[in-house]
């Protein structure tokens, strides 16, 4: 015991016992300083405490240290400083003001590896409901993107998604300051992604490790100062790439910034897993599965919704219902096969028959319907339905078989054929049944069943 005290019992201490003056310049300090911020005491003595202090961090630090020169004891306090590398230092003070030395007297403990278990924690936790509580990939991307950046720098972030299939890349989710995303483009083509990809490995480029990563001879896009990119690992390998980047020593990336988001990489690819196949079930649910076009429900459900605007805008509001002229003999003759095809390419020549804003659906069968929006004329529906007939009137390429095959079409008008989906439904499927009987390739509108809605003037 005496051999021990004869020892500078502050020397062997783990935690930095620091001394500094009222305006923060370091008078002492104790070796395990430099353990802790990575300066030797010699190059510390003199200059400011507070110049080390992590900016977002400065102002309650320098409110704390005048309470402490002020008397009080300080016994918990947490900040963050800059260590000479550049990383970041999560230290827990406490601290007293020596009144006959006019010095505050502080032990640094350094709590960035609770920090940092703490920090994946959190992260873990809420990506998992961010999970749970986005409504779609688009929601989720953002909201893992917010988790991401409150521990690590992400002004440049994206997520990359690789579709084995095809072998392709592309960026559902990019902000920054470089180029807009990209189209899907070949693996090949992004050369970072790739060896994330086909290693199923973290990736993290720096100044120091560029020329290894990647050698001069290989041709390269545009590079980074900093590049990081993490695998997403599900039990199907790779579904994509996680990628953070900086052009600023300011926001570097370090191996312990690797490390966290390798931690909650799989969390990540599990989040994102599972809201792909909710929005797969819910296409599945709202959409057929042959045409791509909306269903039934989500027709009703949209019909509702347009006819709420129709009253309060007062305009006008058409159904086209359309059948196709014997359907049945094309499945008979040629089969179901070319049935379901040719079913296909009459869905993509509505869609290119009407607006954007319009919607074509199919209900079933061979009987599909356009919603028309937005008209303040009668005679739009009418025309709109005139223009897919002349569409119709070219052949369709079923494999190289040429087929010629016209709609009856039936037209109902919102407020002249009633008030309610079901009603105006019921009247267009009924004056496309009256277009069929007379030989069909014809358009029908339905006769008129009710006046005008009142203030409502129908041209």
């Amino acid at each position: 015991m005496q051999s021990l005290l004869s020892l500078n019992v502050v020397d062997l201490l783990l935690d930095a016992v620091c001394v500094v003056n009222t305006d923060s310049s370091i008078v002492f300090v104790s070796p395990a300083f430099e353990r802790i911020f990575g300066y030797t005491p010699e190059e510390v003595i003199g200059k400011r405490m507070l110049d080390m202090v992590h900016p977002e961090d400065l102002a309650v630090t320098q409110r704390q240290a005048q309470s402490v020169t002020a008397g009080a004891l300080q016994l918990q306090f947490e900040n963050r400083y800059v260590r000479k590398d550049g990383s970041i230092a999560h230290i827990r003070w406490t601290a007293r003001w020596l009144p006959d030395k006019q010095v505050r007297l502080a032990v640094a403990h350094d709590i960035t590896e609770r920090k940092f278990t703490e920090s994946m924690q959190a992260m873990i936790y809420a990506i998992s409901e961010a999970a749970h509580t986005t409504h779609n990939l688009q929601a989720l991307f953002q909201h893992i993107h917010q988790i991401i950046g409150r521990l690590l720098p992400a002004t440049n972030f994206a997520v990359a998604l690789y579709d084995a299939d095809s072998d392709s890349l592309s960026f559902p989710y990019r902000v920054g300051d470089h180029a807009p995303a990209p189209a899907p483009i070949p693996l090949v083509q992004d050369r970072l992604c790739a060896e994330v990809i086909r290693s199923g490995s973290t990736l993290l480029l720096t100044p120091e490790t560029r020329a290894a990563l990647l050698p001069p001879h290989t041709p390269q896009q545009r590079m980074p100062l900093y590049w990081l990119g993490v695998p997403l690992q599900t039990q199907k390998g790779a579904i994509g790439v996680l990628v953070l980047q900086s052009d600023t020593e300011q926001a570097r990336y370090t191996e312990k910034d690797k490390e966290l988001l390798q931690f909650v990489s799989t969390q990540v690819a599990s989040a994102i897993e599972r809201k792909q196949m909710h929005e797969r079930l819910e296409h599945m649910a709202q959409y057929d599965q042959l045409t791509h076009l909306p269903n039934r429900q989500l027709f009703l459900d949209r019909l509702k919704t347009a006819l709420a605007r129709a009253r309060r805008d007062q305009s006008l509001l058409s159904l086209l219902f359309l059948d196709l002229d014997d359907f049945k003999q094309v499945n008979d003759t040629l089969g179901h096969a070319m049935g379901d095809l040719l079913l296909q390419r009459v869905a993509q020549r509505l869609i290119e028959s009407v607006r954007g804003s319009d919607t074509v659906a199919r209900l079933g069968g061979d009987e599909f319907v356009v919603l028309l929006e937005g008209g303040h004329a009668r005679e739009h529906a009418t025309a709109a339905a005139e223009k897919i007939l002349a569409a119709f009137s070219q052949p369709f390429d079923l494999e190289g078989l040429r087929l010629h095959i016209q709609p009856s079409i039936g037209v109902a008008i919102y407020p002249e054929h009633g008030g309610e989906e079901h009603h105006l439904l019921g009247h267009a499927d009924e004056a496309m049944y009256v277009s069929k009987k007379n030989g069909g390739n014809q358009v029908r509108v339905a006769a008129s069943t009710q006046p005008s809605e009142p203030g409502f003037v129908a041209q």
